[in-house]
C-alpha cells in the first residue's frame, strides 16, 4: 500500500510550531509527539530514501511497502506507548574525502529511518527558526554551494585576509550526550520524543558479527543524526562566534559551517590567531577535540598589485567542502578567488570510476554507457562551477581514458583499437563538462 498522507495537512503543523518557536524564541517544548501520527508517518515514510542499504533486520524498503499501512500503525504504537526499541546501527566504512582513509558509516534499519525522519521533521520546525546564517549542512534550502558562495562573497569582501580552517577529531564519535540533552532541554522536553532521542543514542553498533554500545557518538549515517548535530554545534560554536567573538575582534570576520566543516575568515591577524588559540579549549569544554594538524591558520590576503612576487608575502591556499580556494588573476586583470577541484577529491573520483569500469567491463556498451552518463553529470552538478573548467575537463579526459583501458581488456587479446573506440564514443557520447553553478561575480570568469 502506497502512503496516502496530504504533505500540505502536514507541512500545516509544521508551520504552526515553527510560528510558535519563532514568535517564542524562549519557549520549552513539553508536548509534541501527539503531532507523530499515522498520517505525519506515512509523510516521512514517502520523505525516506528508499535505495538505501538494508538495516540489521535485512528488510529493504521495498518489503516494508508490501503491508505498509499495518508495519506504520505498529511502529506509531510502540512509539507512543514508549515501548518503540530502537534496533543497534549496522556500520559499513567509505571513503573519506583523502580517498586514504575510512570513515564509519551506521546504517539504521528502514522503519528506524522512518520513525527518526518523523522526529527530524519536528525539530527542524523548531530550530530552523533559532539556527544562524552561518549554518548551511543538513538545513531545509540549504546547500554545500550554498557555503561556497557564502565563502567566497566573505573572502572577496575583505580582500582576503587569514582563514581559520576547524577540523573538529571524529566529531560523531565523540559527541557528548550528556551535552546534548543539556541542549535539547533548552527547547524540547517532550517525553515521548526526549526518550526516543536517548534509545537511538543508545541503540548500539553491530560490527563484525558483534554489538557493542559506545557511550558518545551520534552514528553517521543515521536520519536524526544530522539535526542532533546541528543542535550540537549550534550551540557550542554558532551562537559562541556570534555573541561572544565578533564583539571583541578589532576587524572584521564571518563564520561559515557546513556540519562539521568551519571555517572562520578574518580580516585582522592578529584577531586570527587570538581566537585560534582559545578553539581548543572552548571545544575540549564540550567533550570536543581539535585535531592539531589539520586546525591551522592560512594567510589569504589579495595579493598586490605591484611589486616583485618575491617581495610579497606568500599565501597560502586552502581546501572547503571539496575545493581548492586560491588567488588568481581574471581576464580584466584583478584578482579574483578562484575554485578548483580539491587533489584527493579528484583522486578518489576518477578511482571509482576505474573501480566500477573494471568490474562492469563485460556488461553491454549501452549499459556501461549510461552508468558513466550519470556518473559524469553528478560530478558536474557538485564541481561544475565557475572557474573550474580545467578540472573538469582533466576529469572528463581521464574517465574517458579509463573506460578506452577497460573495454581493451575485455578479451585477452586487446583489440579495440583508439580508432574504433572513437567510433563508440560517436554512438554513446560521453556528456562535456558543463558549469552548474555561476560565480557571483563575473569578475569570476576565467
Amino acid at each position: 500500500m502506497k502512503g496516502t498522507s496530504r504533505p500540505e495537512n502536514i507541512s500545516t503543523r509544521l508551520q504552526r510550531i515553527a510560528k510558535l518557536a519563532k514568535e517564542a524564541p524562549d519557549m520549552v517544548f513539553t508536548t509534541l509527539a501527539h503531532h507523530i501520527d499515522i498520517e505525519f508517518l506515512q509523510e516521512a515514510y514517502r520523505l525516506t530514501r528508499k535505495s538505501g542499504a538494508p538495516g540489521v533486520d535485512g528488510l529493504t524498503a521495498e518489503e516494508y511497502e508490501e503491508n505498509l499501512h499495518e508495519n506504520l500503525l505498529q511502529l506509531l504504537n510502540r512509539f507512543q506507548s514508549g515501548t518503540y526499541k530502537a534496533p543497534p546501527v549496522k556500520r559499513v566504512y567509505v571513503p573519506k574525502g583523502d580517498g586514504q582513509k575510512l570513515r564509519p558509516i551506521g546504517i539504521p534499519t528502514f522503519e528506524d529511518k522512518v520513525l527518526q525522519r518523523a522526529v527530524a521533521m519536528i525539530l527542524e520546525a523548531i530550530y530552523e527558526q533559532d539556527f544562524l546564517d552561518c549554518s548551511y549542512g543538513y538545513r531545509p534550502s540549504r546547500s554545500p554551494h550554498g557555503a561556497l558562495k557564502a565563502t567566497w562573497e566573505g573572502l572577496m569582501a575583505i580582500s582576503g585576509g587569514w582563514v581559520v580552517e576547524i577540523d573538529i577529531k571524529d566529531f560523531f564519535g565523540t559527541l557528548n550526550h550528556s551535552q546534548l540533552r543539556g541542549f535539547l532541554d533548552q527547547r524540547v522536553r517532550d517525553g515521548i520524543i526526549r526518550r526516543t532521542i536517548d534509545k537511538w543514542l543508545k541503540a548500539g553498533v553491530l560490527e563484525n558479527g558483534r554489538v557493542s554500545y559506545p557511550e558518545t557518538g551520534a552514528p553517521q549515517g543515521g536520519v536524526a543524526s544530522p539535526a542532533l548535530s546541528n543542535i550540537y554545534l549550534h550551540e557550542v560554536i554558532d551562537i559562541w562566534f556570534a555573541d561572544v567573538v565578533l564583539p571583541r575582534l578589532e576587524g572584521k570576520a564571518h563564520m561559515v559551517r557546513f556540519a562539521d566543516d568551519i571555517l572562520c575568515i578574518f580580516s585582522s591577524e592578529k584577531d586570527a590567531r587570538k581566537v585560534l588559540e582559545v578553539l581548543p579549549k572552548r571545544f575540549a569544554r564540550f567533550g570536543l577535540t581539535l585535531h592539531p594538524d589539520k586546525t591551522r591558520l592560512v594567510r589569504f590576503t589579495r595579493p598586490p598589485k605591484w611589486g616583485k612576487p618575491n617581495e610579497q608575502p606568500e599565501n597560502g591556499s586552502f581546501d572547503y567542502l571539496g575545493f581548492t580556494h586560491y588567488w588568481r588573476k581574471s581576464r580584466r586583470g584583478n584578482w579574483v578567488v578562484y575554485r578548483k577541484t580539491a587533489h584527493a577529491r579528484l583522486t578518489r573520483a576518477l578511482r571509482a570510476a576505474n573501480d566500477w569500469c573494471q568490474e562492469h567491463r563485460h556488461e553491454p556498451l549501452m549499459e556501461q554507457h549510461q552508468t558513466l552518463k550519470l556518473k559524469l553529470q553528478g560530478h558536474y552538478n557538485y564541481y561544475g562551477i565557475t572557474g573550474n573548467a580545467r578540472a573538469l575537463s582533466g576529469f572528463h579526459y581521464w574517465v574517458r581514458q579509463i573506460w578506452y583501458r577497460w573495454l581493451n581488456r575485455r578479451a585477452q587479446k586487446r583489440t579495440l583499437t583508439w580508432s574504433r573506440f572513437q567510433d563508440y564514443l560517436a554512438r554513446f557520447p560521453l556528456p562535456p563538462p558543463k558549469v552548474m553553478h555561476s560565480a557571483v561575480s563575473s569578475a569570476a570568469n576565467p
